[in-house]
């Protein structure tokens, strides 16, 4: 077996999505979209590369431990407390988005035409957010305090159960099982599986924290490492797929005292298989294929930032914030990533229609480039279209004349002249309060008087200067925050 060619050729590719992924960095880009285009630059399809993997079996192994540890991530980082402490308002504010995007999502699936399992694919590939870029891009722009925040995490919190059942749905769905019985037996089977994990992580991380107890970091990273193939493994075996299984276990190990050092060695370790996981999506795409679904993928580009603008003003409208909360929810839940891939991968296994890895692979590109630009700049996009609708009110009160009346703005006018009065007066006073003896003359009086006044014009015109521009260049955040 002579792998050094095709060891060479994969080293090269990955300083190459380096290299890509700095200048996509530099413009706010995340990583996946990067990995896909190289591996898809890769690809036999384009011959850029003599790369050939003589045993692919080996390639996929590889592709498919990097696609439970991102799974397995995602439930270490599950917050359990913020679900099951709010469970009532998450589940309102994440199911009322999931539903919209769902929905109209499946509909549009039966509208391509391509099948009904595809339509049921469709709608979990157009339907949830990328955990995983949602949370870099609030790290990233510094929006963890904004009183969005708490709303946008708890909605992928509902998401991440969602994806959950979704996938024991979905996998049982593609089994290919028509017999009624057998299906819903391994439905039960699923769901049993769901819920006994989901009570070990809620009531049972006491005790699996006594399985890390170790000083060793290799014999530890070896342990938790095993669990989540293992975990994988008995997932794949009892019908929920691969990366369910690794989740349940990752959301077990969350709830454990070792959380954190689990997480701080998963990182690298997710980054690096994760990424070859994109990679390896990337060398199955087909651009030769892209024309057939390229009307499909726009229109689901499309209906996908429609509905994300209704459900951002909807869940922002059951939290009781304003219309920027709802335009910075709607922005960066915008993006698409792991989730979408992962369905696609289920798909092609499944040998539905060979057009839902094209299309996935094309809607994640566009909506992964195209999400992060609209969340760097909703902030400024909600100020061009709420600021005019703000400012309406305040220019219908100006007069013919030109003489203001808006209260406000009388107020702050007369309090600076106020204030600029006391300010020039308060020496004197202080003069005459110390100093009751001294007669001035009336014409020294008038004299000074005189010679103050230029000042106390200047002083009242430039608080009144200072008012114009305040009224007119408000603060660029929203009043709501």
């Amino acid at each position: 077996m002579h792998l050094g060619p095709d060891l060479l050729v994969l080293g090269v590719l990955f300083v190459i999505a380096y290299v890509l992924g700095r200048l996509g960095k530099s413009i706010g880009l995340p990583a996946i979209p990067i990995y896909m285009v190289v591996g898809l630059l890769a690809s036999p399809f384009f011959g850029w590369f003599p790369i050939d993997f003589t045993h692919s079996e080996y390639i996929q192994l590889i592709a498919v431990i990097g696609l439970i540890l991102l799974l397995f991530n995602l439930g270490l980082e599950f917050d359990q407390d913020e679900f099951f402490g709010n469970v009532g308002k998450l589940l309102i504010s994440g199911g009322s988005y999931i539903a919209i995007n769902m929905a109209v999502g499946f509909a549009f699936g039966f509208l391509v035409g391509w099948g009904s399992r595809e339509a049921l694919v469709i709608a979990g590939i157009t339907a949830t957010s990328s955990s995983a870029i949602v949370t870099k891009l609030l790290i990233e722009l510094n929006r963890l305090a904004n009183r969005e925040t708490p709303m946008i995490l708890g909605v992928t919190v509902v998401e991440d159960v969602f994806i959950a059942i979704y996938l024991a749905i979905v996998s049982v769905v593609l089994s290919g099982e028509t017999e009624i019985w057998p299906v819903v037996g391994k439905l039960a089977v699923s769901f049993v599986f769901l819920v006994v994990m989901f009570a070990v992580a809620r009531w049972g991380g006491r005790f699996v924290s006594r399985l890390f107890r170790t000083k060793d970091d290799e014999l530890f990273t070896i342990l938790f490492f095993g669990l989540a193939i293992m975990f994988g493994g008995l997932g794949e075996i009892l019908g929920v797929t691969d990366a369910i299984g690794a989740f349940l276990i990752g959301l077990v190990l969350g709830a454990t005292r070792y959380r954190n050092k689990i997480e701080q060695i998963a990182i690298p370790l997710r980054d690096v298989f994760g990424a070859f996981f994109f990679l390896n999506f990337g060398l199955g795409l087909d651009p030769s294929k892209f024309p057939e679904v390229i009307v499909p993928v726009v229109v689901a580009v499309v209906m996908t930032v429609v509905l994300n603008i209704v459900a951002g003003q909807f869940v922002a409208w059951l939290n009781g914030l304003g219309p920027q909360a709802g335009i910075n929810t709607a922005a960066i839940l915008q993006n698409r990533g792991e989730f979408a891939l992962i369905l696609a991968t289920l798909a092609l296994g499944a040998g539905l229609d060979a057009r839902i890895q094209p299309f996935a692979g094309l809607y994640v590109l566009i909506m992964a480039i195209m999400g992060p630009i609209l969340a760097v700049n909703s902030e400024r996009i909600g100020a061009a279209i709420l600021r005019p609708a703000k400012k309406a009110p305040a220019a219908a009160g100006t007069g013919a004349a030109g003489s203001i009346s808006d209260p406000a703005e009388s107020l702050s006018r007369a309090e600076a002249i106020a204030l600029m009065e006391g300010t020039i007066s308060s020496p004197r006073a202080t003069t005459a309060e110390t100093a009751p003896s001294r007669t001035v003359p009336v014409e020294a009086d008038a004299a000074s008087d005189d010679a103050v006044a230029p000042e106390t014009e200047r002083l009242i015109e430039q608080a009144m200067q200072q008012s114009d521009e305040q009224t007119q260049n408000p603060s660029q955040r929203d009043s709501e925050y």
